[in-house]
């Protein structure tokens, strides 16, 4: 996050707790961020108040991780530490971003502590749902880097920029690749990671919309998302197709396969039987079906994974398919495709208008797609 938020042309002057250091040396921290990273009041004899000029020259304060105990004591004004002296001591906006173990996040002392916060204007991240420390999962995991940035982002831009241009938009988003049986056991699939079918859902849900997330990877879902989870591509129609009239907005993200092997037994093939060939069907294109029943004002976005001829396959997609948009990246670029956290996309319009998105990470490129999808639709009700 320090990175992330310097990388993006911020002034990062890192406070850590005497607890934080177990986890990270001050001097990664001063390594990475714009100042060196400050530990206590008596640091720097030459500073004799630095919880005053911190909270001062602050524009944003973020604290992530926020503990129970730092929430505890920010709400009952004790200042045992320069992190707590400088909060008391800001009247810049804050952001607390808590991070613990579920019983905690759940216990109704920490929902009190953090519904006063509220109350005094401070802004909450809510904790995601995932893998917490000693192996459980649940609610309380520390939001995303990219997460946390985004709301920075929008906090010192004013509050306003896209964070409610998808209220009330119902966006059903797929992601990852479907995986095909061979046998009982065995499965054909592709390199999709669902990475960016899961940074649209999280940025769509975080500008307001209601969106169903449909996908065949085991991964933390972002807050707030409705999860169908599928493995083939036939469970992937099934849970789409017959939700298509209700939605407004469909992203097709997902690495759907285009064949199948044909007639799989229910049963592990065992190596002595060998295998001499495994006989290929196609699967059904249902965003074809998407495409031409298409209701008017409703929204259609598909994918376009190409190793060569990026634009010229991705318009006669968009074209074949009955698409508003497409994003076509080049999976054999650099940093882009499948498996990164990184993406280099070119946006294609049914007008013929084309949009450039430069290698960044998955949620910005997430970012740009809705963009134009707020854009289309403000076009479609004009």
């Amino acid at each position: 996050m320090c990175r992330r938020l310097v990388d993006a042309g911020a002034h990062v002057a890192p406070v850590l707790t005497d607890d934080a250091t177990r986890f990270v040396g001050p001097l990664t921290f001063s390594a990475l961020a714009s100042e060196p990273a400050r530990t206590s009041v008596w640091d720097d004899p030459s500073d004799p108040i630095p919880h005053t000029r911190l909270g001062q020259s602050a524009d944003l304060v973020v604290v992530a991780p926020a503990t129970a105990r730092v929430i505890g004591k920010y709400v009952a004004g004790i200042s045992d530490d320069l992190l707590t002296a400088t909060l008391l001591a800001t009247r810049a906006p804050v952001l607390v971003c808590p991070a613990m173990h579920t019983e905690m996040w759940e216990h109704a002392a920490v929902q009190a502590n953090v519904a006063t916060l509220r109350a005094r204007g401070v802004h909450v991240l809510e904790p995601a749902v995932g893998r917490l420390a000693g192996g459980d999962v649940g609610a309380g995991r520390l939001a995303e880097p990219v997460d946390i940035v985004e709301a920075v982002e929008r906090l010192l831009a004013g509050g306003s920029n896209r964070s409610t241009d998808l209220a009330g938009v119902r966006l059903l988003v797929s992601a990852g690749g479907t995986r095909e049986p061979i046998d009982a056991v065995r499965v054909v699939t592709n390199r999709s990671s669902g990475k960016q079918g899961y940074a649209i859902a999280a940025e769509a849900a975080a500008r307001g919309a209601q969106v169903t997330l449909v996908t065949t990877v085991d991964r933390p879902a972002p807050a707030g998302v409705e999860v169908v989870r599928v493995a083939t591509a036939a469970e992937m129609q099934d849970a789409i197709v017959p939700r298509r009239g209700e939605l407004d907005v469909i992203v097709m993200a997902a690495a759907v396969a285009d064949f199948r092997p044909k007639d799989p037994p229910d049963r592990k093939i065992k190596k002595d039987e060998g295998l001499s060939e495994i006989i290929l069907e196609p699967t059904h294109d249902f965003l074809v079906d998407l495409g031409r029943e298409k209701r008017p004002g409703q929204l259609l976005v598909g994918f376009a994974a190409e190793t060569n001829g990026l634009r010229e396959n991705a318009a006669d997609k968009l074209r074949r398919k009955n698409l508003d948009l497409i994003v076509a990246n080049d999976v054999a670029a650099p940093g882009a495709g499948f498996e990164h956290d990184t993406n280099e996309v070119v946006l294609l319009f049914a007008d013929g208008r084309e949009r450039e998105v430069p290698l960044t990470d998955k949620r910005h490129v997430a970012a740009a797609v809705l963009d134009a999808v707020v854009e289309l639709r403000s076009k479609s009700e004009q």
